[in-house]
């Protein structure tokens, strides 16, 4: 099914802009498997932001304990899909 792939591809690209967006770097920067503090350099608190953006724009839910391990775009995608 093509059209999952696509859709896929358009939720890993709203996350990334979201990224780009509070961290202030360019979304070609932004790898699948960049690590959003050890890679794009954000702390805790560009941390908060983000996955409340990301609530926001998915409208789901996050547990604090879970914020921790959703590192990179692709956890953070896979997270939301388990959710949907």
């Amino acid at each position: 099914p093509l059209g999952g792939c696509k859709k896929e591809k358009k939720m890993i690209e709203k996350i990334k802009e979201i990224l780009a967006d509070n961290l202030e770097v360019e979304m070609d920067e932004i790898g699948d498997d960049s690590h959003i503090q050890e890679d794009l350099g954000a702390d805790s608190l560009d941390v908060m932001d983000i996955m409340t953006a990301i609530e926001d724009e998915f409208d789901i839910q996050m547990e604090d304990d879970v914020i921790e391990s959703l590192t990179t775009p692709k956890k953070i995608q896979e997270y939301i899909e388990s959710k949907k």
